[in-house]
Order: structure tokens, then C-alpha cells, then sequence
């Protein structure tokens, strides 16, 4: 077991939140009991997360989206009431760490992601070094956006929405986690021969279109449920406390 205050240094040694600038906190959200013996983590502190956690008897909840949204109603009503009076009722310690969990270079979202697509990151690009571009860790090729698309789909288990840029073989392959769908351009202007993010919107596929950069809009929840798991695990390993990944599922 170890206190709340020492699993919270834990997390901000690996996850440097100070170096990031970020619409909400990062860190402790919610205040709960002074010792945890056990943490559960997932993607968004949703109440069906909450309500995991709760059966399970944990002490803590580590996610990647926490109860602050950019441009949030601060009132503490609806759904704000409802996730805070479960966590409050059973003495529930939330963390929620957003840039600091996309960024880090082995266990966060992005490099996690890679991980789990067989890429392998050679730099960074956009704001804040979000971004990670690169190629296959195998070496080899992938023969065409339909072949790009087809091995996500395969690897995230889910619908990929592909917008097809310039014929041929893909080597340069850019990704950032989420709704990341803004860091395109960027993508587009370090090299990237694809960009693959969460989300798309009205512009990428003009811009795919016209630049030649292919763009697969792969899932907010599914490109985001790798890095807390995985900074969970290593935190509690080192802590010495037990760890569950409740995947709450999402179709977004």
C-alpha cells in the first residue's frame, strides 16, 4: 500500500505535468482516503468507470480524461454531480493527467499506440512535440492507404475512416492520439506521407486531398485506451499496490 500524496509524486516524476501547458489540471482531481492498495485505471473518469471501481473496491482512478473539459460549465450539476457524489460517497482518489499521458516517449498514449501499430518513432513535430512520426519498426513498407488502413483496423479492432492522399507505397508515418485532427498541417510539413489521429473534421480531407498527405481518423477512445494502463501498471508496480484496466467501451 502507499499514500495517496507518494502515488501522486509517482505519477508526476514520470509524467512531468509542470512542462506542459493544458486546458485543465493535471494531477490529483479528486481527494480521497490517505492510503490506496489498489488502483484502477481507464480512459475517461466516466461514471461507468467510477461505478467499475466502486465494485472492485479500489482506492484510486487513473485516467487520461478527467472530470474538466476545455470551455466546461463549472457548475457542480448533472453528470458533474453524479461522477463527484460516487467518488466523494467512497472516498475514490481520481488522477487524470491529458498532454502529460499523450507526450511521454514509452509508456504514454502516442508511443503506446506505435507500440501497438508496429511503428516506430524517429522524431516529433507540433505543438508542445505532441507528435510522433516515423515508419515500420519492421522496416518494410505499407503498400497503399487501403493497406495502412486494413492493418489498423486489424490492430485497434474498429472502423477506420480513410481519406487517401497520393498513390503508392506509405514509409513516413505520422500519428498523434485523439483529437489531434489540428496537428495535420503540421504533420503534412514535417514529411509525413500519412497522419493517423482520433478524430477528423471538415477541412483533413481537403487538405489530404490536395497535398497528397493520407489521413485515418482511427477513434478518440480507441487511439487513447493504451498509456494509462500502461503508466498505471508501472506505478503500481513500483509502489508495490494491485492495478485493473476497466476499458469502458466507447464508440467514438
Amino acid at each position: 500500500m502507499t499514500h495517496r500524496q507518494d502515488l501522486l509524486q509517482a505519477f508526476d516524476s514520470l509524467l512531468a505535468p509542470e512542462r506542459f501547458k493544458d486546458y485543465g489540471p493535471n494531477g490529483l482531481q479528486v481527494e480521497g482516503r490517505e492510503t490506496v492498495r489498489s488502483i484502477v485505471s481507464g480512459v475517461t473518469a466516466s461514471r461507468a468507470l467510477i461505478e467499475a471501481a466502486v465494485e472492485r473496491g479500489a482506492d484510486a482512478i487513473f485516467v487520461h480524461h478527467g472530470l474538466f473539459w476545455r470551455g466546461q460549465d463549472g457548475r457542480v450539476t448533472g453528470w458533474m454531480k453524479q461522477r463527484l457524489a460516487l467518488l466523494l460517497a467512497h472516498d475514490i482518489n481520481l488522477y487524470a493527467y491529458h498532454l502529460p499521458l499523450d507526450a511521454h516517449p514509452e509508456l504514454g498514449n502516442n508511443a503506446q499506440l506505435g507500440q501497438r501499430l508496429g511503428l516506430q518513432a524517429s522524431s516529433r513535430f507540433g505543438e508542445q512535440d505532441l507528435g510522433f512520426i516515423g515508419g515500420r519498426a519492421d522496416g518494410q513498407v505499407f503498400a497503399d492507404t487501403d493497406a495502412l488502413a486494413a492493418h489498423v483496423r486489424q490492430a485497434l479492432g474498429r472502423p477506420v475512416t480513410a481519406v487517401a492522399g497520393a498513390p503508392g507505397p506509405i514509409r513516413r508515418v505520422a500519428w498523434c492520439t485523439g483529437g489531434a485532427q489540428s496537428y495535420f498541417e503540421a504533420a503534412i510539413a514535417a514529411g509525413a506521407q500519412a497522419f493517423l489521429t482520433g478524430e477528423i473534421s471538415e477541412p483533413q480531407a481537403h487538405y489530404a486531398r490536395e497535398c497528397g498527405v493520407s489521413f485515418l481518423a482511427c477513434g478518440h477512445h480507441a487511439t487513447e485506451r493504451y498509456g494509462a494502463p500502461a503508466v498505471a501498471a508501472h506505478v503500481a508496480r513500483e509502489l508495490g499496490i494491485a492495478h485493473e484496466f476497466v476499458d469502458v467501451d466507447n464508440p467514438a
